[in-house]
């Protein structure tokens, strides 16, 4: 059989290995100690532990040789419609479960993205069947789920991780698969992950393939993502008046390395935001950036709209002179 993905091989077994949700792991460690459970909703940004979080509780619920016999894990985004809940969850809702514990644990991944008659229908669902069965829905947008199905849920919120402990978690499995792994590497991680500890893990994964050491340079050349360095060389030649060296640097980006423009736009927006210009010329370059990701997102060509970005730059840097403190 082939091997795991890393993200379900070192997935949390357990709610005593999940880190950094203090206001969910306590929650949920009390349910566990009456088996006092009511429907869940797990609501948070991608990465953060929901579908682990669920799946660690039912484990210390039922027991490891249990738990797979008890729980049933759905992706509603593949299943949208109103037939899958009068079908295969209300099949698996109206059976008793095995064991001690009197009900199963039924988990909704990205529920959020159902319509809202399947919505509807769960709601029926989970009345009618609530001794039998207990709901676990997982989204990213809690607004997006109807209210009636809200307020017959207890609601937890998932924050995203912190750095360290996401860094962390990159060391020990780096260690466990033997991997060479420079600290900037793992910065480069952190960088492209953006707190999803879920794509992290992934870019070890995905780094390891290169077969050398894993660098900062090697993980954006192996994941084609754009370097920051290179993004705040180029808005750094605009601020100072240089464009046309400033828009050779684009086009080596968009031509020669393939990037795409909305990923070099958010480099310059995480440069901008992140470097020690004053607050006013910050709040006039996140305007432009704005303006050309909408112009972008609309269909206009990318190159053109970049290029006009970094002529505001030029423009905006020029005006701002000694007023820019970087």
């Amino acid at each position: 059989m082939a091997e795991l993905m890393w993200t379900e091989k070192y997935r949390p077994r357990s709610l005593e290995e999940m880190v950094n949700q203090e206001h969910v792991v306590p929650r949920l460690k009390s349910m566990l100690k009456n088996t006092d459970i009511p429907h869940l909703l797990f609501a948070g940004p991608p990465g953060t532990g929901k579908t682990a979080a669920i799946l660690a509780f039912a484990r210390d619920l039922y027991g490891e040789e249990r738990y797979r016999e008890n729980c049933l894990e759905l992706n509603a985004s593949d299943s949208r419609g109103i037939d899958v809940i009068r079908t295969d969850v209300k099949n698996f809702a109206r059976t008793l479960s095995l064991g001690e514990v009197p009900f199963k644990i039924l988990i909704l991944d990205e529920a959020d993205s159902m319509t809202s008659e399947a919505q509807h229908a769960l709601r029926r669902t989970m009345e009618r069947f609530s001794r039998t069965c207990r709901f676990c829905l997982i989204c990213n947008y809690s607004s997006r789920i109807i209210q009636p199905i809200q307020s017959r849920c207890a609601l937890f919120r998932f924050t995203p991780l912190r750095r360290n402990d996401m860094a962390d978690r990159l060391r020990y499995i780096a260690n466990e698969e033997e991997l060479d792994v420079e600290e900037r590497g793992i910065e480069a991680i952190l960088e492209i992950a953006g707190g999803d500890m879920r794509e992290a893990i992934n870019t070890l994964q995905t780094a390891t393939a290169i077969g050398e050491k894993i660098t900062y340079d090697s993980v954006y050349n192996v994941v084609g993502s754009v370097k920051p360095t290179e993004a705040a060389d180029m808005v750094e030649l605009a601020l100072d008046g240089r464009f046309i060296q400033s828009r050779e640097k684009l086009s080596r980006l968009l031509i020669d390395g393939g990037f795409s423009g909305t990923d070099i736009l958010k480099q310059i927006h995480s440069f901008v935001l992140g470097s020690r210009l004053e607050e006013e010329w910050k709040v006039k370059l996140t305007e432009k950036i704005g303006e050309a990701d909408y112009r972008i997102v609309s269909g206009a060509d990318e190159e053109i709209q970049l290029s006009a970005l970094l002529a505001n730059f030029a423009l905006i840097g020029s005006e701002a002179g000694k007023g820019r403190n970087r």
